[in-house]
């Protein structure tokens, strides 16, 4: 298991979760969340998006390689600013960046949810990342003291994050072709619900 003073995870307590209604069996895919976790919501939510759909094994192979600048991250909504590099054009994209930081907690929790999924009985051959749920935690407040007496907030900006690994095969069937298409989207309508 994964230090769980890194992820903010607390012992003896039962967890909730954001994506509690994409899970129908709690043993039948891993999870794993770390809560008021010190690293930037916004280079943590593009590193998510990106790792979001990959199987286990290009997961960690990807947040290892950012790690050591030899692929990028790309930045398709917070990307005010940021810089372009050629490592991004494997994305479809021109800006990019290396959150290290961002990377080193996500692998945590991929490596934990891994854990989790093999307790379950789950082959890690066959786990894909079905979801990460990137959340802005409260503000931390700090100050700094600028010329003339001024004062001005020194905040960061922690995030709660929840990574589902799932099994290749596990998505919802798909409708049979004499249905209507009114009895598909009902169909997907309740088992949403559920």
């Amino acid at each position: 298991m994964a230090d769980s003073g890194v992820l903010g995870l607390s012992r003896g307590t039962s967890a909730k979760y954001a994506s509690q209604h994409l899970i129908k069996d709690r043993k039948a895919v891993g999870i794993s969340k770390g809560s008021y976790l010190r690293v930037h919501y916004k280079n943590t939510r593009e590193t998510a998006a990106a790792l979001t759909g990959l199987s286990l094994a290009k997961a960690v192979k990807f947040l290892e390689d950012v790690q050591t600048h030899t692929q990028c991250v790309p930045f398709r909504r917070h990307n005010g600013s940021v810089g372009r590099t050629a490592q991004a054009k494997v994305h479809g994209v021109v800006q990019g960046r290396w959150p290290v930081k961002s990377a080193k907690f996500l692998l945590a929790l991929v490596k934990n949810a891994q854990a989790n999924a093999e307790v379950n009985g789950l082959d890690k051959d066959e786990l894909f990342v079905k979801n990460i749920v990137v959340q802005q935690a409260p503000k931390m407040r700090r100050r700094t003291y600028r010329a003339h007496g001024r004062i001005n907030p020194y905040q960061s900006s922690p995030t709660h994050l929840e990574v589902i690994l799932a099994p290749y095969g596990a998505e919802v069937p798909a409708a049979s072709e004499e249905s209507s298409q009114v009895e598909a989207i009902e169909a997907c309508t309740s088992i949403r619900a559920s």
